[in-house]
């Protein structure tokens, strides 16, 4: 470490800002371009590199490691190529609210002043493309001089921190390693970057606000609806506030629902949890009455998109509810700017626990019935496979589903306590879920990931798990092989020759990434579901990867539901629908 009176390089600085950020871990992939900078970061002990297969999985990786760890994310890339590659697992996490830094290694400073001619670049001397690429799904950007790299990296680091998005910094060559002023760095880093604050006459005027509201609004009907609706949204994740909305949820006459990207945000066994929403297509009757015809909506950290509605399918007002979001706050039309969701979710908590609400007579809770167990000589299909992931999985579980048949599936299941459900469920970008795996895996070491992944998307990004066998994680890992893209099936032309891939010999792929403590299982019937499980637990310490067949055409529950009610509705809803599949 750096004393007060020594030199430290622009390099160095990153990195000590970086890891008192949450970002222990850098992904990326070296060029030559990012050589002098990563001989520089790497110079600071608590950083560890993680050199990821290609830069679009170290871009998921550092995505997966934000999420799960609650804090930020860093990949680094060389210009150009590099930077181009990861593009798409930023803008994902711009989509989803995701802070990752996303560094590149830039030519020197008088190459890009001049305009030469270099590789890695569109030979027009114009060195600005892909920074203005990156202003599309970056929420700040920087390219560093030596004389204010320091209050540049301060201050997009900060907005990745405040607005929990993903940031650019561009650092040339010459630049990584500068040295900063003696004694400066040191002195800066005393004083840890933090959000931007609430504005307090702010925070207070809402407060005043969240308590008239609840004052006027109606009681609960017939003992049977809460006085107050929690739905509760994915950005609760990127405050890591889930302990306040636990907090909030032990209140008199509040309930919680969650939103597709926020499942178990409190346990699912919580009297107040009241599962999962999604409009029309909500599980649980239940459920949906209570955000549907909620006497006093409260909207924490939600997304209002197609898919966490239902494909719009919700019956409430949210221009009528209380709105915590990740940067302001609203009560019905009235917003109140520069309130942050964690101060707001404090104010909100304060309110509720004042007015001493009753609890409603009725029950609320969805009421779950469990599927019977399945025959061991009974073909699996997802009935069957959900129902014996839903009898064994473990409490403290990050289970990631990818996007499709996996990710519909998982919604679908109780989770047990202490367990995250991690998937990409706005930008559906797939292949998302491997290299995530890789970076929950290293966030927070003592959660098992359990990966469930399509075969055509597992072909996306397969190679990470090389990384994942390499750090020694040890997740359970479920391919879906039902031979090719089953969601897209679902939506229109399931015999189209597009909806099929090759098929591989999926028993070899561990040993050929190097995984030499992976246990290799195959899975036709519920029995070998069942034993392959069972080995799991036995051998926590050893990866298990099992290729679980399928029939091509079946589906999940929800899956389904969704597409019979699509094909019902105007015939450009399943276009649109097949974009966002």
């Amino acid at each position: 470490m750096v004393t007060n009176d020594a030199t430290m390089s622009v390099g160095q600085y990153l990195a000590a800002r970086l890891v008192q950020c949450g970002a222990a871990h850098a992904f990326g992939v070296p060029g030559d371009f990012t050589l002098a900078l990563l001989d520089e970061m790497l110079s600071e002990p608590a950083l560890s590199w993680v050199g990821s297969s290609n830069e679009l999985n170290a871009a998921y990786a550092a995505d997966g490691y934000a999420r799960v760890g609650r804090t930020m994310g860093a990949v680094v890339t060389t210009y150009g190529v590099g930077e181009l590659s990861a593009i798409n697992g930023i803008a994902g996490a711009f989509a989803e609210d995701v802070p990752v830094a996303c560094v590149v290694g830039m030519p020197a400073t008088g190459a890009l002043g001049s305009g030469a001619l270099l590789h890695h670049s569109l030979l027009d001397g114009d060195h600005q493309h892909f920074v203005r690429a990156f202003r599309e799904v970056t929420m700040a950007q920087a390219v560093l001089t030596a004389e204010t790299a320091a209050d540049e990296i301060d201050r997009v680091l900060t907005a990745a921190l405040t607005t929990s998005k993903p940031v650019y910094l561009g650092i040339p060559a010459d630049v990584a390693v500068a040295p900063l002023a003696p004694a400066l760095g040191a002195a800066r880093l005393a004083e840890p970057l933090r959000p931007r604050a609430s504005d307090p006459g702010a925070l207070a005027a809402f407060e005043r606000a969240v308590a008239q509201a609840l004052a006027v609004a109606p009681a609960h009907d017939g003992g049977e609806q809460p006085a107050v609706t929690v739905l509760a949204g994915p950005r609760i994740h990127r405050r890591g506030v889930e302990s306040a909305v636990a907090a909030l949820a032990a209140l008199p006459g509040v309930r919680i629902a969650s939103q597709v990207g926020s499942k178990a945000v409190i346990d699912e066994d919580h009297p107040a949890s009241l599962g999962t929403y999604m409009g029309a297509i909500t599980q649980h009757e239940a459920t949906r009455r209570a955000v549907d015809d909620a006497a006093l909506l409260v909207m924490i950290g939600t997304v209002v998109s197609d898919f966490t509605t239902g494909f719009f399918t919700q019956a409430f007002d949210p221009t009528a509810a209380v709105e915590l979001a990740l940067d302001h706050a609203r009560v019905g039309y009235a917003v109140f700017p520069d309130v942050r969701l964690d101060d707001a979710l404090e104010a909100l908590d304060r309110v509720i626990a004042a007015a001493r609400l009753v609890e409603p007579e009725g029950a609320t809770r969805p009421a779950v019935t469990a599927t019977p167990p399945g025959d061991d000589a009974e073909p699996l299909d997802h009935g069957a496979l959900w129902a014996e992931l839903q009898a064994w999985l473990p409490p403290d579980t990050t289970l990631i589903a990818e996007a499709g048949t996996a990710f519909y599936g998982a919604l679908d299941l109780t989770l047990p306590d202490r367990c995250d459900l991690l998937g990409q469920p706005v930008w559906s970008s797939i292949g998302y879920t491997i290299p995530a795996t890789l970076g929950a895996g290293l966030a927070r070491p003592q959660r098992r990931p359990v990966l469930i992944i399509g075969d055509g998307a597992a072909q996306l990004t397969v190679q990470e798990l090389g990384q994942v066998f390499h750090h020694g994680l040890a997740p359970v890992i479920l391919l879906l092989d039902n031979a090719g893209y089953t969601v897209e099936r679902m939506i229109r032309s399931p015999e189209a020759v597009y909806q099929d891939i090759v098929p591989w010999n999926w028993r070899l792929i561990p040993a050929a990434l190097g995984g030499s403590r992976v246990r290799v299982r195959e899975a036709t019937t519920v029995g070998d579901l069942r034993a392959a499980l069972a080995d799991a637990a036995a051998a926590p310490d050893d990866a298990l990867f099992v290729r679980v067949q399928l029939p091509r055409d079946d589906a999940p529950r929800l899956l389904v539901e969704l597409t019979q009610r699509l094909a019902s509705r105007a015939p450009t809803v399943p276009a649109l629908a097949k974009e966002l599949a």
